[in-house]
Order: structure tokens, then sequence, then C-alpha cells
């Protein structure tokens, strides 16, 4: 089963805006899913650029997302623990250990694919914030009933 992810700020494939950019304001896309399945606890989100030189490159680890949660507003705080979605935590991304929420596409040179990935699993993520997208991985990794993401593109 696949979970579809959408956005109004960008379609699959296409540029992400510059607002959305570590060379912009640096903003948290809005996000949407849908195809969520039957027995979901909670949900996950990982955004990392592949294309990054030094190997992939994490720009958003967030996860404890309530299951009926539908939708991710613009502009989420870079805060532990969220407000909306209510009791949904976020973890490090690659700027450095202590660097918790989204940080946007800012690619030395060329054009490289953000994969925003959604989780559905069938079991709480029994971890603090802070965890990083490997620790996340691994903690799901027996209990995902269905996953789908978005892709979009920025370039220098």
């Amino acid at each position: 089963m696949s979970i579809t992810v959408t956005s109004t700020a960008f379609e699959a494939g296409k540029p992400i805006p510059k607002k959305y950019s570590g060379n912009g304001e640096d903003l948290s896309p809005p996000l949407a899913w849908s195809k969520v399945p039957d027995g979901t606890k909670e949900l996950a989100l990982i955004c990392d650029d592949p294309d990054a030189p030094m190997g992939t490159w994490t720009h958003w680890v967030l996860y404890k997302i309530p299951a009926d949660t539908r939708e991710l507003p613009e502009g989420l705080p870079r805060e532990k623990t969220l407000k909306t979605p209510a009791g949904a935590v976020q973890g490090v991304n690659s700027w450095s250990s202590d660097n918790i929420g989204y940080r946007g596409p800012k690619p030395p040179s060329g054009t490289h694919h953000y994969h925003f990935k959604l989780y559905a699993v069938d079991a709480p993520v029994n971890l603090p914030s802070g965890a990083d997208k490997k620790t996340l991985l691994n903690a799901i990794k027996d209990h995902v009933l269905a996953d789908g993401e978005l892709i979009g593109t920025y370039a220098k």
C-alpha cells in the first residue's frame, strides 16, 4: 500500500519554491497525505537529499505524528516537541548533532532532489526528541505498514 503525499507549495518532480530553501525563508513546506492504512498508530517523516556531494543529506526528521493527522502546516518551528501536530517530535538533521527541525535545500551546485518520505507505523515510536534519521529508521523498520513520498527539486 502506498500513501499519497502532496504539497500546495510544489508539485511532484517540480522545483521547491525559494521560500522553503536555505536561500529563502527556510520554512518547512505545507504537506498533506491520504491513504493511510488502518492499524496505523503513528506517522514519521524524513526529508533528505541523495544528490548531496558527501552522501545523502538529511533535511528533516519528524516522528510521533498522530495517526489521524493528514497535513502539516507551513513553517513548523524548530522545536523538539511540536504543539501542531500535538505530541509530534523532531529529530536532528545533517547540519549538526543539535540542529533540530527542518532545514531547506541549499545545494552547493546543480539540481538536487528532495525526498519527503512519510511512513505509517503500527506501533508508537519509542524515541525521545532529537533522534537522527538512522536511529528512527532502525526503530520503525519492523513496523512500517505503508509509505509514500513526494520529491521536489531545487537548484543553486
